[in-house]
């Protein structure tokens, strides 16, 4: 192979890299705060008694979690202007097909852990007086917080990593930007090869923390 590799060509245009990696950073804060909170809702509502509320809930999580992200991004991006005649920024919209995709495996995180909050704890509730409201603030959303983090962070950095497929609406993320770039100098494999490394540290952090997590939690729990 012949290739002369040339990394100065990116590095000397690095800003616009950093400017994607800003809102890339954006699209993941944004999602992850629509997630976390809907999440947990949904997950309520999975495990509703009234199946006018479980049903309509259990194939949203079906939907988001059996479709490609990549489709339900476009989905957004195209269908939603010309069915609702709702015209939102295309960033607006990663964030919104991001955001409900991260919620659907939130909640099942959420689930999963709420059916482990032990009973005794609940009825503890009810024997001071709490109202269902008020278990689920201060009794299931804790626990169910507390045993789920390590899933939640994993999902989370899923989704920072999914977020270079909004390139493909014009979104001018970390992944917009590694294409501009490329094309402007020629140089794909050193632009994306600093692409990938950019990624790589940030979700490397994460993924070393979440291992971290569950070597506690299965210390305390031996």
């Amino acid at each position: 192979m012949n290739y002369s590799f040339d990394f100065q060509s990116v590095t000397r245009n690095f800003g616009p890299l950093l400017d994607g990696l800003v809102v890339t950073l954006q699209l993941t804060a944004a999602a992850n705060l629509i997630g976390l909170t809907l999440g947990f809702v949904v997950a309520l509502m999975v495990m509703s008694r009234w199946a006018v509320v479980r049903w309509p809930a259990t194939m949203f999580v079906e939907f988001f979690r059996c479709t490609p992200a990549l489709v339900q991004i476009v989905w957004f991006f195209y269908c939603v202007p010309m069915l609702f005649n709702v015209f939102l920024g295309s960033v607006t919209m990663g964030i919104l097909a991001l955001g409900m995709n991260l919620t659907a495996f939130n909640a099942e995180a959420y689930r999963a852990s709420i059916q482990a909050v032990p009973r005794e704890q609940i009825d503890a509730g009810i024997a001071l007086g709490l109202n269902p409201l008020q278990r689920i603030l201060y009794i299931v959303l804790p626990n169910a917080f507390r045993a789920s983090v390590p899933v939640l962070l994993t999902n989370g950095i899923g989704i920072f990593q999914q977020s270079a497929l909004v390139a493909i609406v014009a979104v001018q993320d970390l992944m917009y930007q590694g294409k501009t770039l490329a094309t402007q100098t020629y140089r794909p494999i050193e632009t994306f090869t600093i692409v990938a490394l950019i990624y790589f540290a940030v979700s490397f952090p994460v993924g070393q923390l979440v291992g971290y997590l569950e070597r506690r939690r299965a210390g305390l729990a031996g």
